[in-house]
Formats: structure tokens, C-alpha cells, sequence
């Protein structure tokens, strides 16, 4: 199914959504710095309900329309919250037919409230295949002449693997935390991350490491050069709300 446009707007981006959601955040630390490097938009349901919740009405039919609405309901709840770090989106690469067509809502929506287009992160999703592989590379060089940061999210595990560094160039990788789970113990999972990150160094890639949990996953990654870590030991997600880092959780990583 493709977009059909009608005096330069895409009729399926502005179709009305047969349900509600709404946005949870959590924030990506840089322990480099000792602020927020980001905060991710995760999708919810108005009263809390998960993420599969949603994503599970969502058809063929309202595949166009949901990718834009998630990329405003983001960056106008970002706005009302006053978050001042970088906002980081999910998009789905399947729902993208031509990069500024179907970008427009997103920059009507940022020049209203102000967001600086430098400030959005727009993270490939790896739950589902991407078979044209010629068309996700002409989004992200699209999207990176518009001023946009690209991350490949779930790196590792999925479809977010290896073979996507030959046609992509994201500025951002962030390791699955199937990768990052038990690191600071497993040695197999810390030769894969060493790899990773001296591949990444290699092709001028930052690293996210998903899923931290415990202080020994922070340490290790910290102690390796891997500063920016997003999970539950620095904050869950708040539903609607900016959670807060306590910063004692980050001064017991980097004083180690």
C-alpha cells in the first residue's frame, strides 16, 4: 500500500485513527557529560497499557497515519513537558514512502512548538524486515540532509544486524540489551560488545547500550568507553512524564 497524494499531502498519512494512544519516556544518560543525552518516546495506551497494546490495532490501512501520529504526539508532549535533552522516536521504515512528503506533519508540528529539528532522533525499528534495502538508505540520507540524527535501534538481535552497516549510516547504534544483560560477568557478550564498539569507533558510529539494569552492567560499559546507557537503573519509563536520574546513580558508575 503507497501513499496517494492529493496538492503535495499524502491522503493515508491524514487518515483518523480508529483508537487513542500516548507517550511514556525514558531517558538516555551520557555519562561522559553527567546530563540526559535524549529521552525516548515510547508508545502506551491512554491508561498505561503497553506498547504491543497499540501496535497490535495498528493495520496495513493505518500504517501511514500511526507513523505520523506517534512522531507529533511525541514532540508535542516533549514540548509540554519541557524536556530540554534530544527527543528520540521509533519510525517505522515500511511506513515512510517518500521521506519529505511524509515528513511534513513532523515539521509543522516542530516549528510550532519550537523543537529544534538538530534535537530529533529517529530510531530504525527492527520489528519488522525491511526488504528494500535501496529505499531505507535514500530515507536516511534524506533525513540526514534535513538535519535529523539516525539511530538503528536493537542492534544485535532481530533484523537490526550487521548487514544493515553495509548500505547504511546512522550516527547511532544502541545495542539490545540481550547483548548488555549479565555483561560485567560474560565473557562472550563482552568480546561482542568489544567488536561492536571498535567496529563503531572504526565507521564514526556512537554506541547506546539498551537495557542496563544493574550498577555492574554500568560499570563495565563505562570502564570500556561506552558512556551513553539507557535502562532500568538509571530510570523506567514514566507515562506521560519525564522520569529523574538520580544523580547518585550516576556518581556510582563513574566514581569506580
Amino acid at each position: 500500500m503507497g501513499c496517494h497524494f492529493v496538492n503535495g499531502e499524502c491522503e493515508n498519512c491524514q487518515r483518523d485513527l480508529p483508537f487513542s494512544f500516548t507517550m511514556a519516556f525514558q531517558p538516555i544518560v551520557d555519562l561522559e557529560t553527567g546530563n540526559l543525552f535524549a529521552h525516548e518516546a515510547l508508545v502506551r495506551g491512554v491508561n498505561g497499557e503497553s506498547a504491543w497494546s497499540v501496535l497490535s490495532q495498528v493495520t496495513t490501512q493505518d500504517l501511514y497515519a500511526f507513523d505520523q501520529a506517534c512522531r507529533v504526539r511525541a514532540i508535542e508532549m516533549a514540548s509540554q513537558l519541557g524536556m530540554t535533552s534530544r527527543l528520540s522516536i521509533n519510525f517505522l521504515p515500511n511506513a515512510v514512502y517518500e521521506p519529505r512528503a511524509c515528513i511534513r506533519a513532523t515539521l509543522k508540528v516542530a516549528q510550532r512548538v519550537g523543537w529544534s529539528l538538530k534535537d530529533l532522533i529517529f530510531e530504525i525499528t527492527e520489528n519488522e524486515h525491511v526488504t528494500d534495502r535501496d529505499h531505507l538508505h535514500h530515507i536516511v540520507e534524506e533525513y540526514h540532509e534535513m538535519g535529523f540524527s539516525v539511530a538503528l535501534d536493537d542492534f544485535g538481535t532481530g533484523y537490526a544486524n550487521l548487514d544493515l552497516l553495509t548500505v547504511l549510516n546512522p550516527h547511532h547504534l544502541k545495542l539490545d540489551r540481550i547483548l548488555i544483560t549479565g555483561i560485567d560477568s560474560d565473557t562472550r557478550r563482552q568480546c561482542l560488545v568489544r567488536h561492536t564498539q571498535s567496529m563503531a569507533k572504526a565507521l564514526n558510529i556512537g554506541l547506546v547500550a539498551e537495557g542496563v539494569e544493574t550498577l555492574e552492567e554500568a560499570r563495565w560499559l563505562y570502564q570500556q568507553g561506552i558512556m551513553r546507557h539507557q535502562g532500568y537503573y538509571y530510570a523506567r519509563p514514566a507515562f506521560e512524564a519525564l522520569p529523574e536520574v538520580d544523580p547518585a546513580c550516576i556518581s556510582a558508575v563513574t566514581a569506580a
